[in-house]
């Protein structure tokens, strides 16, 4: 009989702060997380620094997992009042792990109202998994095919 082992993730305790509050450390370690997926392993040369990190709006949130960022995101309000949700991501040591769901879990549990994000397409079922709908056709951006989608806060 064979026996399948799953790995024990301890809690997910996020993190959230605004640019102010972030370390240079801390800043770092976000801006290496999202280089090393966003730019290198996904090959795609974009601008990842945008401004919009600092606007007052912004929030940063991540998740830790053995003394470095393991999943991230950022949430800013648009004017409209829906929370957007960006940057997403999840170091390749810490994939599979639950971790990102984790984070956006908690992400639309602070959020009050709509939310709404552009997703990769490749990921739009495991946003569906966590309560977004398709809110328009696929477009591409920097080289990669997105969706937007949408959910209200409270909703699953």
């Amino acid at each position: 009989m064979q026996v399948a082992t799953v790995a024990v993730v301890p809690p997910a305790t996020v993190i959230s702060k605004e640019f102010a509050e972030l370390t240079a450390t801390e800043l770092h370690d976000i801006l290496q997380l999202r280089g090393d997926v966003f730019v290198v392993e996904q090959q795609c040369a974009y601008a990842d620094v945008d401004g919009r990190d600092t606007e007052a709006t912004t929030r940063h949130h991540w998740i830790e997992r053995d003394g470095s960022v393991a999943a991230y995101a950022r949430t800013m309000v648009e004017a409209g009042g829906a929370v957007r949700i960006g940057r997403v991501v999840t170091a390749p040591t810490h994939r599979g792990c639950g971790l990102a769901t984790r984070l956006l879990a908690h992400l639309v549990g602070l959020a009050n109202g709509a939310v709404v994000l552009d997703a990769q397409s490749y990921l739009v079922e495991w946003y569906e998994q966590m309560g977004f709908t398709v809110g328009g056709p696929e477009f591409v951006e920097d080289g990669i095919p997105h969706v937007p989608m949408g959910r209200v806060s409270g909703d699953r």
